[in-house]
């Protein structure tokens, strides 16, 4: 039996987290192991909780895929470290959701073109590469990826009632496995290899900075190499 992609990346995750090969990103984004693992089990556990939020058209969330993705990306924004940088993740989220919504109207005019992709991982994808161009920082590569896919949910969602046209819509609907972690986790991932790779172009990480953590004590979020 073969695991969906989505299933795949959920357990690469948990396993870099686990056996703390995750270390340097979550200094980054500020957050400890045992948080980023706390929220890995809420997104899991939440998959299974689904909340019907309006009717005719449907809006329906799922825990799992929406609402504790939500509240990892307000923890990262209050934790930024300027103001510029949450501009820059809020902006980064409108600019990914405006390219998945266009995405959206390009794979409904023409489904045959990408009919052997799972549309939820063609939605990631292009959000997390978005995300990462207007993030930059790992904090705003996230968020802008995680949030660019429930904005454009909701876009789609508004233009249902607009125009009056029956239909559902399903915020983080296939929970764990969803778009919006897709999308959040690629564009971390993006912007760590982008990151690391200019570093040791440039000669390495200054001062040893981030080599030594202790579990539970977050470090800096070194935007200045991304």
């Amino acid at each position: 039996m073969q695991l969906p992609i989505g299933s795949i990346l959920l357990v690469v995750v948990a396993v870099l987290i686990y056996f703390g090969l995750a270390e340097r990103v979550l200094d980054r984004m500020r957050l400890t192991d045992r948080t980023a693992l706390g929220f890995l089990l809420l997104i899991i556990l939440g998959s299974f909780l689904n909340i019907p939020v309006a009717r005719n058209p449907e809006l329906i969330v799922n825990v799992g895929g929406a609402v504790v993705p939500l509240a990892l990306v307000i923890y990262l924004i209050v934790g930024a470290d300027t103001s510029r940088e949450r501009g820059r993740a809020v902006l980064g989220a409108f600019t990914t959701g405006a390219a998945v919504y266009g995405l959206g109207k390009l794979m409904t005019a023409g489904p045959e073109a990408v009919s052997y992709i799972d549309p939820t991982y063609v939605f990631g994808i292009v959000a997390a590469v978005v995300a990462y161009l207007s993030g930059r920082s790992r904090r705003g590569a996230f968020v802008a990826g995680t949030m660019g896919i429930i904005i454009a949910d909701l876009a789609t969602h508004g233009e249902m009632l607009i125009r009056r046209v029956p239909g559902r819509t399903w915020l983080g609907g296939a929970g764990a496995f969803d778009a919006t972690i897709v999308a959040g986790v690629l564009a971390v991932l993006l912007a760590e290899i982008v990151g690391e790779t200019r570093e040791r172009l440039q000669g390495g990480p200054q001062g040893g900075e981030h080599r030594e953590r202790r579990l539970g004590t977050p470090g800096k979020d070194g935007d200045s190499h991304d």
